[in-house]
């Protein structure tokens, strides 16, 4: 039903459209359908239908939906679309920690509150920034192609991780490849100011996203909740309440 906001800026009326296709996907979409195209001129419908079919599915995998982000300089919401896997407090990456010579804050080397979203080849893969701010630092790490549901992904996998500087301290995003994965992109760069819910990045194809919040971030989600990537709020880094519990029950 047709509303009076289209987004967070206020434009147009809240109403369903079809999600836009990631330029990325694009490509990938345009040669899927001439392969499809080509076999049906030559009457292989064994292989023209199944082309046909991975066309549909590269557009559904490189969709990219519209979000609108709620507001707060204090909301944490969630960098990607996909399932809750962890909430803990954990060591964060060594190359978040280390001083790289830039003079770029880094991460605290103590254990920090992460929280885990796996992205099945179903999700959304873009991926948003979780806060408002600076991005002080772009660490890659090259590495395996481990399942990204293992909790030893986030140190050993091929990685890429933005740091985002706030009146909270730095909070991290870490973008993680996984084990069909090949593909990290990221669009930003250092010394970009970047609005909460921005697109910042992609991975290509199941993967996971690890966000590192400050010790005394209190998640508002439990492990086993979908996430929306823009949307979901993960935590108010103002919010005073007890921790709740990280499982649904």
């Amino acid at each position: 039903m047709a509303g009076d906001i289209l987004d967070n800026r206020g434009r147009g009326e809240a109403a369903w459209s079809w999600p836009s296709v990631h330029p990325e996907g694009r490509v990938f979409a345009l040669i899927a359908g001439a392969l499809s195209l080509g076999a049906a001129l030559f009457a292989w419908e064994t292989l023209a239908w199944p082309l046909g079919a991975l066309v549909l599915g590269i557009l559904a995998f490189f969709r990219d939906p519209k979000r609108v982000t709620p507001q707060g300089d204090k909301l944490v919401v969630s960098p990607a679309d996909g399932l809750i896997t962890l909430i803990k407090q954990m060591d964060p990456p060594r190359e978040l920690v280390i001083d790289d010579g830039t003079g770029a804050p880094g991460l605290p080397d103590a254990p920090v509150t992460r929280i885990s979203i796996f992205m099945s080849v179903f999700d959304v893969h873009i991926n948003r920034t979780p806060v408002g701010g600076r991005i002080s630092k772009i660490v890659y790490t090259p590495g395996l192609f481990l399942n990204a549901d293992l909790d030893k992904a986030s140190q050993d996998n091929e990685r890429n991780a933005i740091v985002v500087e706030t009146a909270h301290g730095p909070i991290a995003c870490v973008q993680i490849a996984g084990l069909i994965a090949r593909r990290i992109l990221c669009f930003v760069r250092e010394g970009e100011e970047l609005a909460p819910g921005a697109r910042f990045g992609l991975i290509r194809f199941g993967s996971r996203t690890d966000i590192y919040l400050p010790d005394s971030a209190r998640a508002l989600v439990a492990e086993g909740q979908r996430a929306i990537g823009g949307e979901t709020v993960l935590c108010d880094l103002g919010s005073k309440e007890p921790q709740r519990s990280y499982r649904v029950s």
